[in-house]
């Protein structure tokens, strides 16, 4: 009895699994969403972007050459004042009298070598006839000759008393901004004194100081031997580029820093460029003709380099390892790995594994902030 229960609670068990139906089929996955951009071809500055500082090309401390009391200022505190223009003038009382005396001596001078040159004559007459004698020639001649040497000292001494006169009116001797007063008026100011009475600085044109690693100034020169080079100053005000010229490659790198200083000029018309001034400098080398761009998120790193996420026509993903040439303002240059007019995947990659299906939506670009410039890079590729 024991096994025909066996037996049959056995055939129960396999007509029931013959009755089961067979489970349905898992659905596929969903098309993961995705932004997606066309990989453009153009023509791509090469450019490396830096901070610099903004220096003066001269600066001029006035001191005074001559002392005595500080009689005029004849500026303010900030003016812009022109080459010759009048800054200061110093009591000139002493020396316009030292001049007048100087005059006065020579008018003396020129009496008694006029009276000379008379003695002389007679003494000549005299020799001539017999009467006068060799030693009152020789005096004569004397005199007249000292009478001479001194008027020619006293020109000099005129010369000399007149240049002090003219030292009491202080001029600029640059087109520059004035800062602050130093040596206010009616104070006694002594010839080259330790204080300036105020510091001229050049502000038009001025010039911007920047240093790049010593890898990048064999690409720099190369590219300065085809033509000049453009620099540009931004002052992350918004406003417009000042727009200059490299014209200074030092001839030493910094040993201790492996970086080389650089100096570009500026017209500065609009003095926006002021001397001390941190500005992003940004430095074109070129252009790269015929380039292939995507937006710099599109780029994906892996164990084997970048890469990037291609849409196939039937909406698939395919990997695609890339070589970056360099990255400008948010965008990446390909140098291989990626044809014009393909689509990559710019958001959403982290969903995506080789083969997968997407969902396409186009890609809008960065949030940008209204008169914030993007953060500056520094490009470390070369021309290519």
């Amino acid at each position: 009895m024991r096994s025909v229960s066996c037996l049959g609670a056995f055939l129960c068990l396999v007509i029931l699994a013959g009755c089961t139906k067979p489970q349905a089929g898992r659905a596929d996955a969903p098309p993961a969403p995705v932004l997606v951009a066309t990989a453009g071809k153009k023509t791509v500055p090469i450019r490396i972007r830096t901070i610099g500082t903004v220096k003066t090309i001269s600066t001029v401390a006035i001191r005074p050459r001559v002392g005595g009391e500080l009689t005029g200022v004849f500026f303010k505190e900030g003016d812009f004042v022109k080459q010759n223009q009048k800054l200061f003038t110093i009591d000139p009382r002493p020396y316009e009298a030292a001049v007048k005396q100087a005059e006065a001596n020579m008018a003396k001078n020129v009496a008694i070598l006029a009276g000379a040159e008379l003695d002389l004559k007679r003494v000549e007459q005299a020799k001539s006839s017999g009467v006068g004698s060799a030693i009152e020639y020789d005096a004569a001649l004397t005199a007249v000759a000292s009478a001479k040497a001194a008027i020619v000292a006293d020109k000099a001494a005129i010369n000399t008393a007149k240049l002090q006169a003219s030292f009491t009116t202080i001029v600029s001797p640059i087109d520059g901004r004035v800062g602050e007063l130093l040596v206010n008026r009616g104070n006694l100011v002594e010839p080259n004194g330790l204080t300036p009475l105020v510091v001229i600085n050049q502000v038009s044109p001025i010039t911007v100081t920047f240093t790049l690693p010593e890898q990048q100034l064999p690409v720099v020169i190369e590219a300065r031997k085809k033509g000049p080079l453009k620099v540009e100053a931004d002052l992350r005000g918004g406003g417009p580029l000042a727009v200059g010229e490299l014209t200074f490659i030092d001839n030493v790198a910094d040993t201790q820093t492996g970086t080389v200083q650089f100096k570009a000029s500026f017209a500065n018309e609009d003095q926006k460029l002021w001397p001390g001034l941190f500005v992003d400098v940004v430095l074109t080398l070129g252009a790269r003709p015929e380039s292939v761009v995507v937006p710099s998120a599109t780029l994906q790193s892996g164990q084997k380099g970048q890469y990037v996420y291609v849409v196939t026509p039937d909406k698939k993903a395919e990997m695609r390892p890339v070589a970056v040439a360099f990255e400008d303002e948010g965008e990446a240059v390909i140098a291989s790995g990626l044809k014009s007019g393909e689509t990559v995947v710019v958001e959403g990659q982290l969903r995506l594994a080789p083969g997968a299906k997407v969902e396409p939506k186009p890609y809008q670009g960065p949030p940008r902030t209204p008169g914030v410039p993007p953060v500056p890079q520094v490009v470390t590729g070369g021309p290519q």
